[in-house]
């Protein structure tokens, strides 16, 4: 089946988001067609119908330890229909950063469908404002290892399921979007001989390449941060036409062989531009001079790369990917022009059925900004009945067999297009550090980060990364905040910091806690460089896959290993006196 032209694409997104109630009923009713005989929609009474208010009324929100039993049994070989009509023949893995266990979720051909969806649709408004030709793409991606159920069924990343799928492969031909790596490297079994040869494989490619992309915004700041190190030995080998001994897996170091070819004239004019840089800014342009933009997902637990991408980038904007997670689709962007920070997410209508938990804050908190908020939740409305400026809970209804799945995500409506709500991605409503009345988010984290880091400028340092984790085996308990920075930092400063750290949690209940001492001081921990990297080292052993790899903003106390890295790894410790000792 080809794919649109790009006109005609926008033409159909216009068509169906004027009228986007109708398109969700109709949406709704095919899904709940095609999944009438499920044992999960029978037992809450549905019996196959298919409108609406049926819907609504029999099926109850759920989260994910809901559908669990119904997804084990699946993993264990029943292949009744369980939670879909037709057997499910592959699962996802969530990322499992956090809690540093993956979930297991449905993947079927419904959900690549409306995957494709979803990146047409961006394509082709991101090609109307950066038209690209029949390029490349220096694409920054990497298969995962796929585990075998006990009853047989595969699972692997998300990602990795769409790679591996060759619908995906026509798919992204058709939208340009051809990887200029081989596929034995993208499913390489060492992502770090991987993602040298992806730099590699870009390099001999250069002048072909109209766009840099890789899921995650943290995967693209790791490819440069790389390319500093390795660009030399990168050099050598386009001089002389040999891979480096480095690459020892035999089916990357086959492919990338068949394309390598001595070119000592582009190794000497890549080393004039490497040389002639200023602290790696602008490396992207100056070596990929014919690429329109950096494209990848920015927002929520990625803003904090941001920076670092964009000294890469220089002038080529920054274009945040679209809205979705492991359980399914959400949205497209379809404003590339607008800046990460202020991306939106029109919902596509027919990709799944949409409802939205309205979030109020409490009275006289309507002014905070905090994200931690213990909001008050009213019944779920539809897409059409959200309004401009508030916020709200995402729950989703896929072709999976996810029904009323709470996503957890909180997301605020910057407007409509035509008839269907253009959304901002605001934070995940899980909270991240709790002792006892606190209640922190990941953003919370992430503005006190970037509050206190505000400090190391002057003195010309960066935090690398950083986590956090909550100390309850000493009373009164403390939030501990781990960091990684480009270089050394004085005792002064690092003090400072991790007075700023304890003042920047604005939370009422956090300092409320902190003045009557019911938490202690914060506890700022300093580690060795190269922390993250082993992190992420031992998060691919358990056989997660780079592309999916977000930094664990939280470590839970469950996740030991992590635990024994960051504490092995501690060079410095500093406690707050920001509230008197």
């Amino acid at each position: 089946m080809p794919i649109c032209s790009c006109e005609e694409t926008i033409n159909e997104f216009e068509t169906l988001t004027r009228d986007a109630g109708r398109v969700q009923q109709d949406t709704l009713r095919k899904i709940l067609e095609l999944n009438a005989n499920a044992e999960y929609l029978n037992h809450y009474g549905l019996n196959g119908r298919t409108d609406v208010e049926s819907y609504k009324s029999c099926i109850p929100l759920c989260v994910h330890s809901d559908v669990e039993p119904y997804i084990q049994r699946i993993a264990d070989g029943d292949t009744s229909p369980l939670l879909t009509g037709k057997p499910v023949t592959s699962l996802s893995l969530s990322s499992g950063t956090t809690q540093g266990k993956p979930k297991f979720l449905p993947f079927n051909d419904e959900l690549l469908e409306t995957t494709l969806q979803i990146f047409q649709t961006s394509y082709a408004f991101r090609n109307r404002e950066y038209p690209i030709g029949k390029g490349k793409a220096l694409q920054f991606i990497y298969g995962s290892k796929q585990v075998v159920t006990k009853g047989g069924i595969l699972a692997t990343t998300a990602t990795t399921n769409l790679y591996r799928r060759p619908r995906y492969k026509e798919g992204m031909k058709d939208i340009q979007s051809q990887c200029c790596s081989p596929d034995e490297v993208v499913f390489g079994p060492d992502f770090h001989q991987s993602l040298y040869c992806h730099l590699l494989c870009g390099l001999i490619y250069s002048d072909e390449v109209h766009q840099v992309f890789s899921t995650f915004a943290h995967s693209l700041v790791h490819a440069f941060q790389t390319f500093e190190e390795v660009w030399e030995d990168l050099c050598a080998d386009i001089r002389d036409g040999v891979l480096s001994e480095k690459v020892t897996a035999p089916s990357i170091r086959e492919a990338v062989m068949k394309i390598l070819k001595p070119n000592p004239e582009l190794a000497e004019s890549i080393r004039r531009k490497c040389m002639g840089l200023s602290n790696w800014y602008g490396v992207i342009p100056a070596l990929w001079p014919n690429a329109k933009y950096v494209y990848g997902i920015m927002t929520g637990s990625m803003e904090p790369y941001l920076k670092k991408l964009r000294h890469y980038a220089g002038h080529l904007p920054l274009i945040s990917a679209d809205y979705g997670a492991s359980e399914g689709w959400v949205g497209a962007n379809i404003n590339p022009t607008l800046p990460p920070e202020q991306v939106t997410y029109a919902v596509l209508p027919q990709t799944g059925y949409f409802e939205f938990i309205p979030l109020e804050k409490p009275k006289g908190q309507e002014s905070e900004n905090s994200a931690s908020i213990h909001y008050i939740e009213s019944d779920p409305v539809g897409l059409t009945e959200v309004k401009i400026g508030k916020i709200y809970e995402v729950v989703i209804t896929t072709f999976g067999g996810l029904y009323r799945y709470r996503l957890g995500d909180i997301v605020k409506v910057a407007g409509f297009h035509n008839s269907t709500p253009e959304l901002q991605f605001i934070c995940r409503r899980s909270l991240v550090l709790s002792i006892n009345i606190d209640k922190n988010t990941e953003k919370d984290l992430q503005l006190a980060v970037e509050e206190a880091g505000k400090l190391l400028e002057a003195e010309k340092l960066e935090i690398v990364d950083f986590t956090s984790f909550v100390e309850k085996s000493s009373d009164p308990g403390r939030y501990v905040i781990f960091w990684e920075l480009s270089s050394d930092a004085s005792e002064d400063v690092l003090r400072s910091c991790a007075n700023c750290l304890d003042l920047a949690f604005v939370d009422a209940g956090y300092m409320g806690s902190r003045k009557i001492r019911t938490i202690g001081p914060l506890e700022l921990r300093i580690l060795k460089k190269g922390t993250f990297e082993e992190i992420l080292d031992y998060f691919l052993s358990l056989g997660g896959a780079v592309s999916q790899f977000k930094t664990p903003r939280f470590v839970n106390p469950l996740n030991v290993k992590v635990l024994q890295i960051l504490s092995r790894n501690t060079t410095k410790s500093y406690f707050s006196t920001a509230y008197g000792l």
